[in-house]
């Protein structure tokens, strides 16, 4: 009987489930779209592959016998899991479901990539999405890798930039963030001199945000500051502000979500009377990559918040 039960097919369990909810098999055939003798051929089909009877017939309808006790279990098991399995495809297909992993400098990441997200899994509850946020080369390198479907970066010298698909950039602006009662807080705007003065946490050497921040104050001919903690931790960067007077150069909408959005935090802002821009960053993925299609859909949804008029 083994190798007669193997010729079953979906549709003759989903036959049986309809004869077990149902109790009638003509009942049953017009729910499945069959007119009634093709339901009883493929019954009768279904009972001569099992070896006897799947339904007892009774004046009032149709019950299970053992045989047939144990078809409706396993199939309704076995048609749940394939409406399971469909539903999930159409959800990756749509981009409701799957993963997209995503890179990004700190700025992108906090301007773009949160609220796209968030967007996203309005409709795509279902979706695994992981973001890192690194420097612009480790992100680059990460994409040749396969390690991001696409990133917000810059693009380092060494990269052959035919291999990518590069849209869009935005410059990130360069505010000064310190603790709420810094003596600096009190004012809207601050000479580079009077910013100078004060102790610096800030990014390392040769990275852009530096390399902008210290280009403005040596075309103006103001000195450094002499003290200066470098550090690629946001986490770090907080604590000493708030236990110092030191300043930190900080693109402005990472400062707004310390400042503006978390006024508990107790951290201040103070804009720099030159105005310090970084180079710019752009939506990069490579050429010729299939990415999942939630990956694709937060990618529109990242590049249509770049390309909104700048606040």
């Amino acid at each position: 009987m083994a190798s007669k039960t193997r010729n079953l097919q979906l549709k003759d369990f989903r036959l049986i489930q309809a004869v077990h909810d149902t109790g009638q098999l003509g009942l049953a055939a017009e729910q499945l779209a069959l007119s009634q003798p093709a339901a009883s051929r493929m019954l009768a089909n279904i009972e001569r592959a099992v070896g006897g009877p799947v339904f007892l017939r009774h004046p009032k309808g149709m019950t299970p016998t053992p045989v047939g006790d144990i078809l409706i279990r396993n199939g309704h098991n076995l048609l749940n899991g394939l409406d399971q399995t469909l539903r999930e495809i159409s959800s990756v297909s749509k981009g409701l479901a799957g993963t997209a992993r995503v890179g990004s400098v700190t700025d992108g990441s906090v301007a773009f990539v949160v609220p796209a997200i968030q967007e996203l899994k309005k409709t795509a509850i279902g979706a695994d999405i992981h973001v890192d946020v690194a420097p612009s080369d480790v992100l680059v390198e990460g994409l040749f890798r396969g390690e991001h479907d696409f990133v917000l970066s810059r693009i380092p010298p060494a990269y052959d930039k035919r291999q990518l698909d590069v849209r869009r950039g935005r410059h990130e602006d360069i505010c000064f963030m310190m603790r709420a009662g810094h003596p600096l807080s009190r004012t809207a705007t601050a000479s580079l001199p009077s910013l100078a003065a004060y102790e610096w946490v800030i990014q390392a050497p040769h990275t852009p945000l530096r390399q902008a921040v210290e280009a403005v104050f040596v075309s103006s001919g103001t000195d450094l500051p002499r003290d200066i903690v470098n550090t690629t931790s946001m986490l770090v960067m907080v604590a000493y502000l708030a236990s110092s007077d030191a300043l930190a150069p900080i693109p402005r909408q990472v400062a707004d979500l310390f400042v503006s959005n978390n006024p508990a935090a107790g951290l201040a802002t103070v804009e720099p009377e030159e105005k310090i821009l970084v180079s710019p960053y752009f939506l990069i993925s490579r050429k010729n990559v299939i990415i999942s299609a939630v990956a694709a859909r937060l990618r529109e949804l990242v590049f249509a918040a770049m390309n909104q008029p700048a606040a």
